[in-house]
């Protein structure tokens, strides 16, 4: 007697499953935090911090994993969707969540406009990389700069989420919790679809790509416009959260860096890679942080061991070897 078929209801039922259930697993683990640690300010304050670089690194994710773009502007991105919304709301009196979208939008704009112009200039990942740099430079020198507008070297206070769940003790986690979960989703979206086929294209060979009919400036840009806008709009909730902001901020040492190398830890291009290297890496800076400098120094050793010897990342580097040793077994 031959067995029952498998119905095509069941199958994408299962399908599905095996696709989100790794984000639903995460996401149920990640909500036990604060039941050890809701007690300490000082501690929330860490890991609400370590969900925001998170974000930050999934929504990078998307722009280097995805299409090989390397942008070394993440927290000039992040930077403009937060400063926009602070200057809105507390300059001019705009309402939070407006701030909000505007700053979230024109970081899209930015990082879409950054794209265009690496592909029509036919720029390599290199080049990508020192024209994004300048970049990120020019708007550390603008914020600095516009104290009249930014508040300079003294920063800015944002007071407009004071009676929000933003600037409670332990709320702000589930938010910005919330926060990854929803990148986390809108990443695998993406991936199981034409877009992340074409995605996957340009990051594995941008010629063949074009060869086979993918318009390889439209996706280019996508990817920006999307990764863009999702590093806006956590910047700018992080932003209302802390209800100050300085250059300090989202400056290339504080952001960039430690985000290339949380993306670099995990896995460039896998979904809980972001996740995991912001996990280990903030757990790293709450050891050493009493010594600062050893602490850029160590990021500094750990990129290089990482491209040299784990170019995929630690956790698909692991995976990779668990399965060779099962097949052996």
């Amino acid at each position: 007697m031959t067995a029952p078929a498998t119905s095509p209801a069941t199958g994408r039922a299962a399908d599905l499953l095996r696709a989100y259930s790794p984000i639903a697993v995460t996401a149920a683990l990640l909500a036990l935090v604060p039941i050890r640690y809701s007690d300490s300010r000082s501690m929330m304050t860490v890991i609400i911090i370590g969900m925001v670089f998170a974000a930050y690194t999934i929504a990078f994710n998307i722009i280097l994993g995805s299409t090989g773009q390397l942008f070394l502007c993440t927290g000039a991105l992040a930077g403009i969707g937060g400063f926009t919304s602070a200057i809105l709301t507390a300059r001019h009196g705009w309402p939070f969540l407006p701030g909000v979208i505007l700053g979230t939008l024109l970081a899209s704009a930015i990082g879409g406009l950054l794209s265009w112009v690496a592909v029509s200039r036919s720029l390599d990942a290199i080049f990508t990389g020192v024209v994004t740099l300048a970049f990120s430079l020019s708007y550390e020198n603008l914020v600095l700069g516009k104290k009249d507008l930014t508040g300079g070297e003294t920063g800015l206070r944002v007071k407009a989420a004071a009676d929000t769940v933003l600037t409670t003790r332990v709320a702000p986690y589930y938010v910005f919790l919330g926060l990854v979960v929803a990148y986390l989703v809108l990443y695998r979206l993406i991936e199981r679809s034409h877009v992340g086929w074409a995605f996957r294209s340009l990051r594995d060979d941008e010629v063949a790509a074009e060869l086979s009919g993918v318009n390889v400036t439209r996706y280019r840009v996508y990817a920006g416009l999307i990764g863009s806008a999702m590093l806006g709009l956590a910047g700018a909730l992080f932003a209302h959260h802390r209800e100050f902001i300085a250059p300090t901020t989202y400056a290339f040492g504080a952001v960039d860096v430690r985000v290339l190398v949380m993306l670099v830890f995990g896995g460039i291009g896998s979904l809980l890679g972001p996740v995991i290297g912001a996990i280990a890496l903030t757990i790293v800076d709450e050891i050493l942080v009493d010594f600062a400098q050893l602490r850029i120094m160590l990021y500094g050793i750990v990129i290089v061991v990482l491209f040299l010897g784990f170019r995929r990342g630690v956790v698909p580097s692991l995976e990779s070897l668990g399965r060779r040793v099962r097949r052996r077994a």
